[in-house]
């Protein structure tokens, strides 16, 4: 006797986890199938994720372009914000690389008692919009719980719409304003519960 399985294939660019329903006659049990949509528009990409530190060269050249981009926004407020922004003690950072280019970034550093800080997190501009940071954040997520912390907070500036999209989707909930961000009315703060 056949059965119908239902194949479940998604898109593997993450901008929109495409879901595509169709039936086909099998002898077995549901079963899933997942590939990439028309290869023409959305080609397969090898990503490849990168422990390190700010020592690594490739997370030096990403948090540069980070902070030129971060310079244009943050206007006339840029000095004060960059001066929390220093790599050199940053002991844990990820570089996602596509095709052998890196692409994205992201680090984590020590807060508090259970608490670490994300920091750092940059995609270029090409490369946005396709679940990259959502992939650097995850990771930074699952090392933090491996160094046994309980919760990861973080801050972004108002201005920066793509970057508080990204913390909502994941599952990060806003926060009182911490430490050196207290009184800095174009500061908004995040946290996320490790499970």
């Amino acid at each position: 006797m056949q059965f119908l399985a239902r194949h479940f294939i998604f898109s593997l660019d993450w901008r929109f986890l495409l879901l595509n329903l169709a039936w086909q006659p099998v002898k077995s049990k549901t079963f899933y199938t997942f590939k990439t949509l028309n290869e023409n528009i959305y080609p397969a990409r090898m990503t490849n994720l990168v422990r390190t530190n700010s020592q690594n060269k490739d997370f030096q050249l990403l948090v540069a372009k980070l902070d030129a981009f971060l310079k244009i926004t943050d206007g006339s407020e840029h000095a004060f914000y960059n001066q929390f922004n220093k790599i050199v003690s940053i002991k844990h950072a990820v570089v996602i690389y596509e095709n052998n280019i890196p692409v994205g970034c992201g680090a984590i550093k020590h807060y508090g008692d259970d608490v670490i800080e994300v920091k750092r997190m940059y995609v270029e501009t090409e490369y946005r919009g396709k679940g990259i940071a959502s992939i650097v954040l995850l990771e930074l997520e699952n090392w933090s719980k491996e160094l046994n912390y309980k919760k990861c907070i973080l801050e972004t500036g108002k201005k920066q719409m793509e970057a508080i999209a990204l913390y909502v989707k994941n599952n990060y909930s806003i926060i009182k304003s911490y430490g050196q961000y207290e009184n800095v009315a174009n500061s908004i703060c995040f946290e996320k519960e490790l499970a």
